[in-house]
């Protein structure tokens, strides 16, 4: 019997990670049944060629959106399919589709079907209503456009346990050309969904409601096992948003890759409180199995303003994960936010120590800066709409809203010029640098001391005669 292809898309993004959540749908259908093909704009030179070699063969079409600049890449694409065939159903799901289900139908007539939350069981069943010629009012999880125009949305999905979904099939895609775009042998894995937490800059509460599951450790380290034999990658990124969420999971699981000899190194994300509660053993243990590299939200160097975001973390957590990183050799990620509506000018002052204070312990210590920009679904974000900010008001305009690199009213260009220069110097005086740019990181180090940033000869000679040689 002939598979029925089922097409989807991984839209243009500024990095290379795999496209996980388009793997984690695809893996669920029935192979025997269907045939999966994934379609990354980053990887093909010209995507829309290769949709045409198969959609008129293709029971529909799927595309991830993220809100930002990837729905301009993830418009024109699904538009472009829309023209090569008119009947075929277009299904958009993912973080934007999550927070906005009814405008994204409204605004783009070529879209279908959104999906909001965990989408690998709602996808098959569409995959199997669109089959059967059924009706989509007993799907859960999707908002839809009915035969008379009108949009509907469905109850939502209770969120499943991961082990369901545990089996994901890389050979979907391309393994290869992901490392070659990387310039590692690194793998990209996801071992839980959700967040029990309820910081009010972040969109998790909204989309997952606070809940939270895993894949079970001994399940997990099978399948990494399998895949490294396979893959023969060097490296695992796992993009949990809380991957450290209980310490006995994460312990099970760094012994079972000793115990398996499993040669590769891994990143995660970890909470300041969960990495204070566990002992120097357990990192040790973490660090013994092949943990590399943390990120550990930061977001303020001032605990009024950490309360404020709910972040509810203490100073002291922070602190303490830094030591035993530093001491046992693990690299850091600290991301700091500025530019809270109201944030006062002491509590600007406090982030530049605290962040002045972490990149100087370990040349493996980063403090990335960002402005803040309101993400939609959060507590922060409806509150200064409810005081008069505009967000972006259709999909289209979502596309050109950039949350990297950009800033909101809240920062003023003198602050922005501060952050900037304050940024570069960091990099420049506290990161391993080539023996060239000693003489220039000792002076950088004196000017992150002193906050003086003014005459920046530093930053015209590396930008002048090293544009080749980025800054780590």
């Amino acid at each position: 019997m002939k598979r029925q292809k089922i097409l989807l898309y991984n839209p243009v993004a500024v990095f290379y990670d795999m496209p996980l959540a388009l793997l984690a749908i695809g893996s669920i259908l029935d192979q025997k049944k269907y045939e999966v093909i994934i379609v990354d704009g980053r990887i093909e030179e010209d995507p829309i060629e290769v949709i045409k070699e198969h959609i008129n063969e293709a029971l529909c079409f799927g595309v991830t959106s993220l809100t930002g600049r990837p729905i301009r890449n993830a418009l024109d694409i699904t538009q472009g399919v829309r023209n090569l065939r008119q009947d075929i159903p277009i299904i958009w799901g993912g973080w934007h589709t999550s927070l906005f289900p009814e405008q994204t139908l409204k605004d783009e007539l070529c879209i279908d079907v959104t999906v909001q939350g965990q989408g690998e069981d709602t996808f098959k069943e569409l995959v199997e209503t669109f089959e059967s010629d059924k009706d989509l009012s007993k799907v859960k999880g999707i908002c839809y456009r009915n035969n008379t125009g009108d949009i509907i949305k469905n109850p939502p999905r209770t969120i499943v346990k991961m082990d369901a979904f545990a089996e994901v099939n890389y050979d979907l895609i391309d393994v290869e050309k992901y490392f070659e775009k990387k310039g590692r042998r690194q793998l990209d894995y996801i071992s839980s969904t959700g967040c029990f937490f309820r910081c009010s800059f972040c969109a998790d509460p909204f989309v997952y409601n606070r809940k939270w599951t895993a894949i079970s450790p001994e399940i997990m380290v099978n399948k990494l096992e399998e895949l490294y034999n396979k893959y023969k990658f060097t490296d695992v990124n796992l993009q949990d948003e809380t991957y450290f969420t209980y310490r006995d999971r994460v312990i099970e699981i760094s012994q079972l890759i000793i115990k398996k000899k499993l040669k590769f190194t891994w990143a995660a994300t970890m909470r300041a409180d969960q990495g204070s509660r566990l002992t120097l053993e357990d990192f040790k243990v973490c660090k013994d199995s092949g943990l590399r590299r943390l990120l550990i939200g930061v977001e303020s160097g001032s605990q009024e303003m950490m309360d404020w975001l709910k972040k509810d973390i203490k100073l002291e957590q922070v602190f303490m994960c830094a030591e035993r990183c530093r001491d046992l050799g693990i690299a850091v990620q600290f991301p700091f936010i500025v530019g809270f509506p109201e944030e006062s000018d002491k509590s600007i002052v406090e982030t530049v120590k605290v962040a002045h204070q972490l990149n100087s312990m370990h040349p493996n210590f980063q403090t990335p800066i960002f402005y803040f920009k309101p993400y939609p679904g959060t507590k922060i974000t409806d509150d200064v709409v409810k005081k008069g900010y505009l967000l972006p008001q259709t999909i289209q305009e979502w596309a050109d809203f950039d949350f990297v690199g950009s800033v909101g009213p809240w920062v003023s260009d003198e602050k922005y010029d501060f952050f900037e220069k304050f940024k570069f110097y960091m990099r420049l005086g506290y990161s391993n640098q080539k023996v060239i740019y000693k003489p220039l990181q000792l002076l950088a180090r004196w000017r992150c001391k002193y906050k003086y940033f003014n005459v920046p000869i530093e930053k015209k000679i590396v930008d002048t005669f090293f544009k080749k040689q980025q800054l780590a």
